[in-house]
């Protein structure tokens, strides 16, 4: 099998949640690699900043302002992509949240918060980035959601929803792909999952209870870095190639 990023030279992808850890690794690689990166977060600013150190690459990073809850800043985005840009071709959906807690000491709003970006924020760019390849038509595009361990099995009682969620994906990502199959096009969709990763949501961050925080410290962790390479790694198959799910672990 031949591994290359060579046809994806110059094609649009979007990252969500490209502001910080891995969405800014993926958008890091993406550029080495020749593509024009699109990062949408709420802290354009970080993205605009990274941006400077990679003039001299191959590729370009643009960053937006998009809050990935509400549907009409996803929309507005992908608009702005087609009409600057061109059509996408590749769409990683990395943003996505959690909050410490178990679930009967958490509110409805925190659940809110996570279901809104981590299942119903996914969906609607999917949406989006399928309909701009539909409409150019794209029929070798790629849609890949980075999810997490967590949606196949639930590791700790004190993430609330968070697990729920990520299992959602699960099963978007197999409907999806079975939509795609019965339309008859060769667009491929994968999921990567991640075990432990050192980012703001675990042992970077600041916002999970202190005890949380230290299990975290004392596991074998990932960096963000590892997960952008499995994403160039899923891109850089073969057309007839279809991963379906590559799964990445801390050893």
């Amino acid at each position: 099998m031949v591994i290359s990023m060579d046809r994806w030279v110059g094609k649009v992808a979007i990252v969500t949640g490209a502001s910080a850890g891995i969405g800014a690794a993926i958008a890091d690689q993406l550029v080495e690699n020749g593509l024009i990166a699109v990062g949408l977060a709420r802290r354009p600013e970080l993205i605009q900043e990274h941006a400077k150190t990679l003039n001299n690459k191959k590729g370009k990073l643009y960053a937006i302002k998009r809050d990935l809850r509400k549907e009409e800043d996803i929309q507005g985005a992908f608009k702005w992509v087609e009409d600057n840009l061109g059509p996408v071709h590749i769409l990683i959906n990395n943003a996505g949240t959690g909050t410490g807690g178990g679930l009967t000491n958490t509110s409805t709003e925190d659940w809110r918060k996570v279901f809104d970006l981590n299942v119903l924020g996914l969906c609607i760019a999917t949406r989006e980035a399928i309909s701009s390849m539909k409409k150019h038509k794209i029929d070798d595009g790629h849609i890949i959601h980075i999810y997490s361990a967590a949606g196949h099995r639930v590791f700790s009682p004190q993430f609330n929803v968070y697990p729920a969620s990520k299992f959602a994906v699960t099963a978007l990502t197999e409907t999806l792909r079975q939509e795609l199959n019965s339309l008859g096009t060769k667009i491929r969709v994968t999921s990567i999952s991640p075990g432990l990763v050192a980012t703001e949501l675990t042992t970077l961050g600041t916002k999970l209870p202190s005890d949380v925080r230290e299990e975290f410290h004392k596991r074998p962790i990932l960096k963000a870095a590892d997960i952008a390479d499995g994403v160039v790694y899923v891109l850089s198959t073969p057309g007839h190639v279809q991963v379906h799910e590559l799964t990445i672990r801390p050893f």
